[in-house]
Parts: C-alpha cells; sequence; structure tokens
C-alpha cells in the first residue's frame, strides 16, 4: 500500500487543484459568467482542453485566464502525477515487498504454516512465535496479515499453488484455521498429499466434523468452543492448578517449564529403564509421563520403565535441565 507521506502528497495536491477551481470558478463569476457557464470555463481552461470560450472575452478575462492556465494547469499536472505515483509506487511497492518475503520463506525449514489469520490463528501464530519457532502466515486478507508482524503470504489456502509458496515441501507442521470446516477439510486433503509425513493440525467448529478431518489426514483436530469450555470448567473446579499449568505452559515467567523431549532411534537410552538412566540425577528434570508409539500415555512412570525408540519424554525442568536431558536422550 502506499505510504503515509505519497498520500499525504497526494491528498495536498487534490487540496491544491479543488481550491485554484473554485478561484477560478470565482474570478468568472465576478467578470459576469453564469455559475454553470463559470464552473465550466474555469475546468476547459485548467485541463487545457479549451473547447471554446462561452463568451467573448475582454481585456480583464484575457488577463485572469493567462494567470489562471500559468497556475491551475501546473495545479492540474503535479495533482495527476502525484496521485498515480502513490498509487503506483504503493502497488509496486507492496509487490516487490511480497516478493522479497517470499524469496526467504522459500529458503525456511522447519517452520510452521498457520492458514488463516483470524482470531484462533492470530492467537496460535504469537504463542508459537514467542516459543522461537519460525511462523509463515496464509490468508486471502492483507491488512489482517501485516497486522500480525509475521511473515506471510497471500492468498487461497485451498490451492495448492499458495501451500508451495509457504514452504510447504521444507515446514514441519501445518495449522488449518480457516473460518469454515469444508475450508479446512480442503487444506488438509492437500497438505497430505504434498506431505504425507507433515504434522497437521486442523481447526473445526462442529464435533460432527472432527473424524471427517482426522480420515483427510489431520494429525490432530481442535474445536476451539469446546476447548475454551473445558479450560473456563477448570477455573471453577480447579483455578489455582488450570493457571499453574496456563503460566508452565505460555508464561514464561516461571523458572519451569514443561516440555517434551522425543527420543530418537539412535539414542543410547533406546532399552534402558528409568533407573539406569538416572534422568532425576544427571539432568534435575523430571519425567513425568511417557508417550509411546500407539498413541497413549504411561503418566507417573515407574523406574523400572523402559524407553523405546517411538516414545517421547513429558518433563518438567528449568531450561538448562530441559536441556541436558535433551542432549542425554539424544546421545548415540
Amino acid at each position: 500500500m502506499p505510504s503515509v507521506n505519497d498520500w499525504r502528497r497526494a491528498r495536498l495536491a487534490v487540496t491544491a487543484l479543488v481550491c485554484v477551481t473554485l478561484i477560478g470558478w470565482l474570478g468568472f463569476f465576478l467578470l459576469g459568467f453564469g455559475v454553470l457557464d463559470a464552473l465550466y470555463q474555469t475546468v476547459t481552461t485548467i485541463s487545457t482542453v479549451g473547447f471554446r470560450e462561452v463568451h467573448t472575452f475582454g481585456t480583464s478575462e484575457k488577463l485572469f485566464t493567462i494567470a489562471l492556465v500559468v497556475v491551475g494547469t501546473g495545479t492540474a499536472l503535479y495533482t495527476l502525477t502525484t496521485v498515480l505515483e502513490a498509487l503506483l509506487e504503493g502497488r509496486l511497492r507492496d509487490q516487490y515487498g511480497r516478493r522479497r518475503m517470499e524469496h526467504h520463506i522459500e529458503k525456511y525449514t522447519d517452520h510452521v504454516i498457520v492458514c488463516g489469520c483470524g482470531r484462533a490463528g492470530k492467537a496460535l501464530a504469537g504463542l508459537v512465535s514467542g516459543s522461537g519457532e519460525t511462523v509463515v502466515m496464509v490468508d486471502m486478507d492483507e491488512q489482517r496479515l501485516v497486522s500480525t508482524g509475521l511473515p506471510f503470504v497471500l492468498g487461497d489456502a485451498t490451492v495448492d499453488e499458495t501451500l508451495h509458496r509457504a514452504g510447504i515441501a521444507n515446514c514441519k507442521s501445518l495449522v488449518a484455521a480457516l473460518d469454515t470446516d469444508a475450508a479446512n477439510l480442503f487444506v488438509t486433503l492437500s497438505a497430505r498429499a504434498v506431505r504425507p509425513e507433515l504434522f497437521i493440525v486442523a481447526r473445526t467448529r462442529r464435533d460432527d466434523n472432527t473424524d471427517k478431518l482426522l480420515r483427510a489426514g489431520a494429525d490432530r483436530v481442535v474445536n476451539p468452543q469446546a476447548i475454551g469450555g473445558a479450560r473456563m470448567a477448570a477455573f471453577i473446579m480447579q483455578p489455582n492448578v488450570a493457571e499453574f499449568l496456563d503460566v508452565v505452559m505460555h508464561d514464561g515467567s516461571l523458572e519451569f517449564r514443561l516440555e517434551e523431549v522425543p527420543v530418537p532411534e539412535t539414542s543410547a537410552a533406546i532399552g534402558r529403564s528409568l533407573k539406569d538412566l538416572d534422568i532425576r540425577a544427571r539432568t534435575g528434570a523430571l519425567v513425568l509421563a511417557l508417550r509411546n508409539g500407539d498413541g497413549s500415555f504411561t503418566t507417573n512412570p515407574q523406574v523400572d520403565t523402559i524407553v523405546a525408540a517411538d516414545q517421547v519424554l513429558i518433563a518438567v525442568g528449568t531450561v538448562e535441565q530441559l536441556h541436558q536431558l535433551e542432549h542425554a536422550v539424544a546421545a548415540p
């Protein structure tokens, strides 16, 4: 879009042209022209069209017309040039800026694509980017995209070409948070076809569409209304627990964090028990649960629990303790 300075210059130029036109109309009117004739003579003079003089010109009319041509024509040309410059340069600047942004996006790897810049999409993007992840927004409303302050692709997320411009070939996950379930279903199908291994989270407004989105390829389906209701219920029944979890997960004001640590296939921890690994003593982090390969959880795992390659450790600790846990689990 044109810059503020461009629009300010254009407004001043238009104001000047209006003033010159009014002065010309008033001058011809005082010289004896009718209201419409004075306006007609002013416009034809300023625009240099000059079809004909409405009345026979005497010396006063000729001198006034000469002055009006010198001042008015210059003002009209300047106004036209300024307005066109503001429009054309603004569009060119926008196109160049978007192209440069998309050129940078082409180099991104392991980023998160958020399709949909509504309230849910913006809130999600803010939390994810705040945690240090690179987020690319996709939407058809440029104003909403610009307001996020994040890299974006302007276009229809249901079109494969738009997803490719957003870097779907190199991203690590995609969120379908468009306004309708049908659109999210289409995005999920398209993304799954392009990247069979991609982790996809889809938004739904109706619980009866959850199975459809899962069958389309979504790894997780979220109903914001249902989650919002559950959170409000949690604040009523267990307010301190709910608030503590919110702070640990999102606030960042506490020293402790709740993180997940995947167990890589090359890890030396595979096949060993939690007792053998002695994670608490070595890292200071506390393992609260294990996510198994079949999606089930092992909560409050016993010391004789064996670690497998397809598991994810869910642990709590300080940032440094969790980093040490990641290094300990990743060690070959």
